[in-house]
């Protein structure tokens, strides 16, 4: 269930990068001074990186850290 929420959550966020709402216009300023459109995408960039930590924190697989963390000798061909 946790693989299928993150797997809808990167569609998510994969579709709202396709900004087309602010092509046309940079108002309303946000903060009185920031393009709508600017900020849109700072907020989007932190969105984006809060996914990423979810993936890796709750998707990344222990199996790659050990066989790294071998040492070479041991390692599987």
């Amino acid at each position: 269930m946790k693989k299928t929420l993150l797997a809808v959550a990167t569609l998510a966020v994969y579709l709202l990068h396709q900004d087309f709402w602010f092509w046309n216009t940079a108002r309303p300023l946000v903060f009185g001074f920031v393009p709508i459109g600017l900020f849109y995408h700072a907020a989007y960039c932190v969105l984006a990186s809060l996914l990423l930590w979810l993936l890796v924190k709750n998707i990344w697989t222990a199996e790659l850290e050990r066989e790294a963390e071998r040492p070479h000798e041991e390692r599987r061909p």
